[in-house]
């Protein structure tokens, strides 16, 4: 089922906006140093990951801090470790003040009261930023990452979608002139050429590690574009569907152009073996072009190519992914208000473009349209071409999917390796997560099926 598309989450999401009120046509400039300085000498925690955005942001920190006089002071962690790290804080009410929130986690932090609206902020001119503006944000990007039952909560930071990169060398050397367009063309065509166990060349690379990543990279990317989900209307698994089991097939297939020991490599291992002329293709998150083109970890230069990723049966569905940023209820209201200052420049148009030339990717529209921006990265256009479309959230963002999560990629490990077939390790996904939803109350009417 898809449970969120663009035009369903616009609704909340003018809902959201209209409650804090219309941005203003004309604004004056933010003096943030006047607005921080009841707050200056407050130190701010907060998780980010070891991400080309997070290093981004990093470069950019002394600017804030020197304007600010707030101190922002943050611990890199692996993805997979995120989410538990930032709940086992917030239950025992430790010193985040900033919750890094993935599009998956909103309902979660939401629903437990772990982050405030940015209503409770918004209003207060003395530490709001004139120019604000949430439309400005991609529709898209706000309600999926920032947005909960019609409250908005986080401003949208390290945003991506699913593309595909690929090796314009290779390909070449291959006899093809342009990437494929389809997934169907990547098996039957453009995988088998380019794989070579011989000389360790393999055509395609898809991030599978278990976690995480096997769950959302990996099972779910091969769902959407197949006309398969996890989930059907009435929450109940959609999994042996022959849409959802065709996906499935077809990602067990596409394994013999993979490297061996596919299902515990992360996004780093896949866009390392791309970099370094390992595999021809792989379908990874925008975020990770500055790693490809930095001729310090990629031996690229000029073969790196990118390109929408392939369309299935169902047509161009690519895997969309992110984060926002939130204040953290449990900190001090003083706190609170500093982390408000903090997001507002950390996701403004202000900084957009030093942003984006730092290696990170914005979630505000204008930055885009900067025709440097557009040439210089080649990234941008198919980018916002999905943004823009607007995609299903191919992962359903309700409070169930931690637990959820764990059992996909569980089984979806197994499914991989071989230790079960694709239709029994489908089966027991979804008996158990049906288990997980029926102990959640999305059976019994205790739980809205749709956020």
């Amino acid at each position: 089922m898809r449970l969120l598309r663009h035009a369903a989450g616009a609704v909340a999401l003018a809902l959201a906006t209209a409650a804090l009120g219309p941005a203003p046509a004309k604004a004056e400039a933010w003096d943030i140093a006047k607005a921080a300085a009841p707050y200056k000498g407050t130190e701010l925690h907060v998780i980010f990951l070891d991400r080309p955005g997070y290093r981004a942001i990093i470069k950019l920190l002394p600017e804030f801090e020197k304007q600010t006089g707030i101190k922002v002071s943050y611990e890199i962690v692996p993805y997979e470790n995120t989410r538990e790290k930032e709940v086992l804080n917030f239950n025992g009410q430790g010193d985040l003040s900033i919750a890094l929130v993935d599009l998956v986690w909103i309902g979660e932090f939401a629903e437990n009261g772990w982050i405030q609206p940015v209503s409770k902020f918004s209003g207060d001119a003395s530490i709001t930023d004139p120019n604000l503006n949430l439309k400005g944000f991609f529709p898209l990007l706000l309600d999926a990452f920032g947005t909960w039952g019609g409250t908005t909560y986080g401003l949208p930071f390290d945003n991506y979608s699913g593309l595909l990169f690929y090796n314009k060398c290779m390909l070449k050397s291959a006899g093809f002139d342009k990437p494929p367009a389809t997934w169907d063309e990547v098996m039957t065509t453009y995988a088998p050429k380019l794989t070579d166990p011989a000389k360790k060349q393999y055509g395609y690379a898809l991030q599978s590690l278990r976690g995480e990543t096997q769950s959302a990279d990996s099972f779910m990317r091969m769902l959407w574009p197949f006309g398969g989900s996890l989930l059907d209307k009435t929450f109940h698994s959609n999994l042996m569907s022959k849409e959802s089991q065709a996906g499935l097939d077809f990602r067990q297939k596409l394994m013999k152009y993979m490297p061996p020991g596919i299902v515990s490599w992360d996004h780093a291992e896949s866009v390392n073996a791309l970099a370094q002329g390992q595999v021809a293709m792989i379908t990874e998150w925008s975020a990770f072009y500055p790693t490809l083109t930095d001729p310090k970890t990629s031996k690229l230069g000029d073969c790196l190519g990118v390109a929408p990723e392939p369309a299935g049966p169902a047509g161009r569905l690519p895997a969309l992914g992110g984060f926002s940023l939130a204040v953290a209820s449990q900190a001090p209201e003083k706190v609170q208000k500093a982390a408000w200052i903090f997001i507002q420049w950390a996701t403004s148009d202000a900084i957009a473009k030093p942003y984006v030339e730092a290696g990170g990717v914005s979630g505000r529209t204008a930055v885009y349209d900067d025709p440097a921006i557009r040439a210089h990265y080649s990234f941008v256009e198919p980018m916002v071409a999905s943004w823009q479309k607007g995609v299903p959230e191919f992962r359903p963002r309700f409070p169930s999917w931690p637990a959820i999560s764990e059992i996909v990629a569980e089984f979806g490990s197994k499914i991989m390796l071989g230790e079960v077939s694709v239709e029994q390790g489908s089966k027991e996904i979804g008996t158990r997560m049906e288990a997980v939803l029926q102990k959640d109350g999305y059976y019994d009417g205790k739980k809205k099926l749709l956020q």
